[in-house]
């Protein structure tokens, strides 16, 4: 993750965000100064009348989606130069550790090591990469970025794109690329941001800056989470649920002379909302301790549940840090049609496209 944005080789490239709900593909052209769209395309992976299992669908299903947007988007797979794609969940992980300095012959061996005592991944299973963030003048120690998947994960991933009709290119860990869709759009002033990208089985949640300590770590409450609290409480099926979800968010629901809440459940049971704003509380905790430093500026909120009525608000009431669903697109030139389509479930999908090789 640079600091300072590279020079860019490419002319045009891909962003492709594989979710668990839905794939969402960014098509960018290289523009003097920085991007413009040329178009996407977000399109679900949920066979229709289905209901959001994760465990019940096949991983078969993505292959086809995706040739299908490739094929809408008249993108022809074989002409794709830069494609950037991403993994994430359980299998993954990313850490920024502190270590004695080391030339480059020695550094990769040695961050084997200690990347087994960092991350929690098997050693036989673990492909690893990092990057040198920064070396200490004063200590000689490096700052270095971490990141590690498994075999399995990675073949998988690769799978999914070489059925679909393309080869596969740079694969980056999610929390990194939401990280960087916020480092190349944004000139961040000093200080720490809370990136929480909001997703349909899991919120990542990305501590960054440009001087800061990276953390990133996943939440195990999202959109799908919000849908099944309002189906249990109000007895709706999925669809509805969706419908109502989208329609009132966490706003307070006023119902013949006594008010209702959707953040109110009885004492014994903690709402989704409730859930994420705890979760990311015990972070920040645990992040000033670590790193030592708490100037958080802003909370930024990007995913598909990102703009649920009364999410930023009650997260801000919560946090008392100004929470703001963040607008991805806004130093992208784009045309006249998607000037009012300014989706930020699209955040992670434009980081990847716009990462450097």
């Amino acid at each position: 993750m640079a600091k300072k944005k590279k020079e860019s080789k490419f002319k045009e490239s891909i962003g492709l965000d594989i979710g668990s709900h839905s794939i969402k593909l960014v098509h960018l052209k290289k523009i003097h100064d920085g991007f413009k769209l040329l178009n996407y395309e977000i399109k679900s992976t949920i066979p229709e009348g289905l209901d959001y299992t994760p465990s019940d669908l096949s991983p078969d299903r993505f292959a086809p989606v995706l040739a299908g947007m490739f094929k809408s988007l008249k993108i022809h797979t074989r002409k794709i130069k830069h494609l950037v794609s991403s993994i994430g969940g359980d299998n993954t992980s990313i850490k920024q550790i502190k270590t004695i300095f080391l030339p480059d012959e020695e550094l990769e061996s040695a961050l084997f090591f200690e990347a087994k005592k960092h991350l929690p991944i098997s050693g036989a299973e673990m492909l690893l990469d990092y990057q040198v963030l920064s070396v200490e003048e004063r200590t000689n120690n490096m700052n270095i970025l971490l990141a590690a998947t498994t075999k399995e994960l990675l073949t998988e991933h690769s799978r999914i794109l070489t059925e679909a009709g393309t080869a596969p290119g740079i694969v980056d860990i999610e929390s990194l690329s939401v990280a960087n869709c916020f480092a190349f759009n944004s000139y961040a002033e000093e200080g720490i941001y809370i990136i929480l990208n909001v997703g349909a089985h899991k919120t990542n949640m990305v501590i960054y800056g440009p001087e800061a300590k990276f953390f990133a770590r996943d939440i195990g409450w999202a959109g799908y989470s919000f849908t099944k609290e309002i189906m249990k409480k109000k007895n709706l099926s999925f669809e509805e649920a969706e419908k109502f979800k989208k329609e009132h968010g966490i706003k307070k629901v006023e119902k013949k002379g006594d008010s209702e809440s959707l953040i109110s459940l009885d004492i014994t049971e903690k709402s989704t909302v409730e859930h994420i704003a705890t979760e990311v509380k015990r972070s920040l905790r645990f992040y000033v301790k670590e790193a030592g430093s708490s100037d958080f500026r802003k909370i930024l909120l990007v995913g598909g549940s990102a703009k649920l009525i009364g999410f930023p608000e009650y997260m801000e009431e919560q946090l008392n840090i100004p929470t703001e669903v963040y607008n991805p697109f806004v130093n992208l030139e784009m045309p006249e049609k998607f000037k009012d389509k300014q989706d930020p479930q699209l955040a992670l999908a434009l980081g990847l496209a716009m990462r450097p090789e």
